[in-house]
């Protein structure tokens, strides 16, 4: 009588079986984990209601289809990493995501046409971001600055979408939130041996400072406005610093640095920008 040969694909299948049975339910909500992106969009939206000077209903729902609007390009994301097969759990939430925002765009650019053009842009940002994760490209320096200008378009999109008009001083203020948002992506990079060199950054935060001066100069921005770009430059003092600390602390640590260091801004910039009797 020969012995019963073991059968090996058991341990295998019970693992897939257990895989499936940890997988999420298409009900379960789907939320982006990019806290980063939480503060930079809602610093820079708050930064827009404040040039606005009011806050209205047509503020809360710009609010509400900027925060939609990011929630929906998450499952997006996903849904192409995973392009070999479908994901019925990403189309839902993604499409749930994208109808909030699809429908609160619709309504508020009925009451201001201006916004179309806003929206143009994030959707070209969209667009390309998307290519950029299908080619395994999302990490690069172009894509990041991209992303991030894409983001801050909620800073104008809370002033136009209250006021129905377009400024110079908004555009400088768009351009403030991008540049001083994007400093997180040369710093944070110091951190990864393939991007540890500290010259990128450096070059990046001398030419946003000449930015940041010629806007001020062609009246673009307030003085104190502009001062708030003045946290990135601290900021990135203390990293040069402390770069020992920073390239190895838990991931935690650079976190509360961002948020502390954005909060400080928005303080700044808000202050800056709202009228004296609520200032």
């Amino acid at each position: 009588m020969t012995p019963s040969q073991p059968n090996l694909s058991q341990p295998a299948a019970a693992q897939s079986e257990k895989a499936v049975s940890r997988a999420p339910d298409w009900y379960h909500p789907i939320f982006s984990p990019e806290h980063g992106v939480y503060v930079m969009l809602s610093v820079s939206f708050l930064t827009g209601a404040a040039a606005a000077q009011q806050w209205t209903w047509a503020t809360t729902l710009a609010l509400i289809c900027a925060f939609a609007g990011f929630q929906a390009e998450h499952p997006l994301t996903l849904q192409i990493k995973q392009r070999r097969s479908w994901k019925p759990r990403f189309l839902i939430w993604g499409g749930f995501y994208g109808g909030i925002a699809f429908g609160t765009a619709v309504y508020l650019s009925l009451q201001t046409p201006l916004l179309l053009w806003l929206y143009l842009g994030a959707i070209v940002a969209l667009v390309i971001d998307a290519v950029s994760v299908f080619y395994r490209q999302q990490k690069s320096f172009a894509n990041e600055l991209l992303t991030f200008a894409a983001v801050c378009l909620a800073a104008p999109v809370a002033y136009v979408s209250v006021t129905g008009t377009w400024t110079l001083s908004v555009l400088g203020l768009w351009l403030l939130n991008t540049l001083f948002f994007s400093s997180s992506i040369f710093t944070v990079k110091l951190r990864k041996p393939r991007t540890a060199s500290l010259v990128p950054g450096l070059i990046y935060h001398a030419i946003s400072t000449g930015i940041i001066i010629g806007l001020w100069f062609i009246g673009w921005l307030a003085p104190i406005t502009a001062i708030g770009f003045g946290v990135a430059l601290l900021k990135l003092g203390l990293i040069l610093i402390g770069q020992d600390w920073y390239r190895t602390t838990p991931i935690q640590n650079v976190a509360i640095l961002e948020t502390t260091s954005a909060l400080i801004f928005l303080l700044i910039v808000a202050l800056s920008l709202l009228p004296a009797r609520l200032a």
